[in-house]
């Protein structure tokens, strides 16, 4: 079976790994072919994820535009329909939420190629995000649904999908962090950083429902601000969240906050060990919902909503919405009450990719 597995932005590439380098175990199963789409471009948010992560050069890069996003998104369905059609694969493999995600499904299925979407059925129920357009339009044109979660399946039997297309197996980006846990454990990062463990903050933002609105951005900055009076605080800044900052002039706040720690994105081992040796994490991102509940360190969600509502009832996140004065008591009262021991959810045991390919070679019916 020949296989293409796309890949776009920061949040893929954990995701990949794993199951690239499961598929790659089966040589006389399956012909495994990575795309890069090219959609985050830059070495910090993407080629030092493809060294780190041991994925190896990717077998085709597409540099997909970086002029605007609808311009981007053409970019790519141009360039992937035409990749598809020089190496006729079987199947297309499709992972999350991105862009590059939704438009890669969409060419293979024009063309009748069988797609496969892993971390299906997640649902934030907020279609202003564009995150939740994509994965309800991947899930539609997916052939084969991988999930992580019961919500997961419930969500797709809801849209009346069939139950032969759905296959739990678990989260594989939870075997990217199991694999990498003691070499993110060995990392200098909190000292390089000037912090010391389980004293600090850890911030990242970059979802653009906190970034486009001037006031909602604004607020989340004082939040920041007055969380930086009392512990030190570290954010690695997402290019875009900085341009944002550069633009309203917010980042002159936060840089002359005396504890707060502005950074250049940082590569897939430090961040994990960043994340292990906070104390909490502030956030807008999907990942580190899930990343820290398997860490067994509190997340405070600056979003409204969550299509990772596993990662509350069962993890140690929490929503704190885009609020600054309910962020900033939120943050207060667990640096000073904690929170309550969470648990790591069924299946999220760094063997998920393992039961993926599993599926794909007991002979799965494509179209």
């Amino acid at each position: 079976m020949k296989i293409l597995l796309v890949a776009g932005a920061r949040p893929n590439f954990p995701k990949i790994a794993p199951i690239a380098a499961e598929l790659r175990r089966h040589p006389e199963h399956f012909d495994t072919i990575v795309v890069h789409t090219g959609q985050h471009y830059d070495y910090q948010l993407s080629g030092i994820f493809f060294e780190e992560l041991e994925l190896g050069p990717p077998d085709h890069f597409l540099d997909a535009r970086k002029d605007g996003a609808n311009a981007q998104m053409a970019d790519i369905l141009l360039k992937f329909d035409a990749l598809l059609g020089d190496t006729e694969p079987d199947l297309v493999v499709v992972v999350g939420d991105v862009t590059s995600t939704v438009v890669c499904s969409l060419a293979a299925s024009t063309r009748g190629i069988a797609v496969a979407h892993v971390e299906a059925g997640l649902r934030s129920r907020d279609r202003r995000m564009p995150e939740e357009i994509n994965r309800i339009t991947t899930d539609a044109i997916s052939d084969l649904l991988f999930t992580y979660s019961t919500d997961a399946d419930e969500n797709l039997r809801s849209e009346s999908v069939p139950e032969e297309c759905i296959h739990r197996v678990g989260n594989v980006m939870i075997d990217t962090l199991q694999r990498f846990r003691d070499k993110a454990r060995a990392s200098d990062s909190v000292q390089r950083f000037g912090l010391q463990a389980k004293q600090y903050v850890l911030v990242t933002m970059h979802r653009r429902s906190n970034l486009v609105d001037d006031a909602v951005l604004e607020g989340l900055v004082d939040a920041l601000v007055r969380v930086a009076a009392d512990i030190d605080v570290l954010f690695p800044v997402h290019p875009h969240t900085r341009k944002r900052l550069e633009e309203t002039g917010f980042i002159t706040r936060l840089q002359k906050a005396e504890r707060m720690r502005l950074h250049e994105p940082v590569g897939y081992v430090d961040s994990l060990c960043l994340q292990d040796n906070a104390r909490l994490a502030l956030s807008d991102s999907a990942g580190v919902q899930e990343e820290t509940t398997v860490l067994g360190v509190p997340c405070l969600t600056m979003r409204e909503h969550t299509e990772r509502p596993v990662t509350i009832t069962e993890g140690t996140n929490i929503l704190v919405g885009v609020d600054p004065d309910h962020i900033v008591a939120e943050t207060q009262r667990v640096l000073r009450d904690g929170i309550p021991e969470g648990r790591i959810p069924e299946l999220w045991d760094g063997h998920s990719a393992e039961r993926l390919v599993a599926v794909l070679r007991d002979g799965i019916s494509l179209r």
